[in-house]
């Protein structure tokens, strides 16, 4: 039986489909931020360990409004109250796209692991969950250009223009090189460890972005420099990364670092993160997303592994996570 398209059809469907589920992930900048709003291009990373899920269903009870929006967790009710606003709008658009008429009451509830504010995609990958769980619900075919959209219109609402790197990242299975709102695979010839680690601070996407544009106004030629500058690293790292040089690309990513920490984006605590990660052994350590907070992410051997994740803790780490880029190679497309 078809699910309700209007809310008179509500009851009928509830029997046969009472449920839609929606999954997505968070990722992580390799090199790239900022800059790639500005045209340069930006390598961006999967992380399937940190995984959110949307369960989307009908309520059972009339309601003021059409959507009844649940984040489990600690997330504060600023950060709930922001969230549901672009998951409403996103709902919204849902419908409009997929013909679905009348007012169904929805409840949605979104279980997820991905620590807010920190630069991991948790808006995103939110909104591309939740997205495939009223298409479940519904069932309707949500296309990968579709779901992109849809997460778009939420994310520019959460972080103003935002570049599309966050939409497209949160449901892909292997790195990607993005530039210009258009995506490609990377090729990958390392073997290694990713190790990101929150400071626990939470960033801000927007101050760090009003940030940056604010120092290019006052001096001349800032912005150039600083999109040449980032588009020859991430140029560099992506070669790195298909030739199999972890050492050059480790570099790469420590003079990114360099460049984010010159335009004011890093924190004592930030800092002290990447210093514990180079002392440990790792090849390179950066900030990773808008900075002002947020998490780091260093590169390292397979036998230097445990000791960089150790000293990131020593260092304040709250947490961390470890990507293995042989796992990602191997991951179907």
């Amino acid at each position: 039986m078809t699910p309700p398209t209007s809310a008179e059809r509500v009851s009928e469907s509830h029997r046969t489909r009472s449920v839609g589920i929606g999954r997505a992930h968070a990722k992580a900048i390799l090199l790239g931020e900022h800059a790639v709003v500005y045209g340069a291009p930006a390598l961006a990373l999967p992380i399937p360990q940190l995984a959110v899920t949307a369960s989307a269903g009908w309520s059972s009870h009339s309601r003021d409004s059409d959507l009844s929006y649940t984040m489990t967790g600690s997330a504060s009710r600023a950060l709930v109250t922001q969230a549901s606003d672009g998951l409403r709008r996103l709902t919204e658009e849902f419908k409009a796209r997929m013909g679905v008429t009348g007012r169904p009451h929805l409840d949605v509830i979104l279980d997820g692991a991905i620590p807010h504010g920190r630069g991991l995609g948790s808006s995103a990958a939110s909104s591309r969950a939740i997205a495939f769980a009223l298409a479940d619900l519904f069932g309707r075919e949500l296309t990968e250009t579709t779901a992109f959209e849809l997460v778009q219109t939420a994310e520019n609402m959460a972080h103003g223009r935002a570049s599309g790197v966050d939409a497209m990242t949160v449901g892909a299975s292997r790195p990607l090189l993005f530039q210009a709102g258009r995506t490609r695979e990377l090729k990958l010839g390392c073997d290694g460890l990713f190790i990101v680690a929150d400071s626990g601070e939470p960033g801000s996407t927007k101050e760090a972005v009003e940030l940056l544009r604010n120092g290019f106004h006052r001096h001349a030629g800032a912005q150039r420099r600083f999109v040449d500058r980032a588009a020859e690293l991430t140029e560099a790292a992506r070669q790195d990364l298909a030739d199999g040089k972890p050492e050059e690309l480790g570099t790469r990513m420590t003079d990114y670092h360099a460049l984010l920490r010159a335009a004011g984006l890093s924190t004592d605590r930030i800092e002290a993160l990447v210093d514990a990660a180079l002392r440990a052994g790792g090849l390179g350590a950066k900030i990773t997303g808008g900075g002002l907070g947020g998490c780091v992410i260093a590169l390292a051997q397979p036998e230097r592994g445990r000791e960089v994740t150790r000293q990131l803790h020593e260092a304040g780490a709250v947490q961390t996570w470890v990507v293995p880029l042989k796992g990602l190679d191997k991951h179907a497309p």
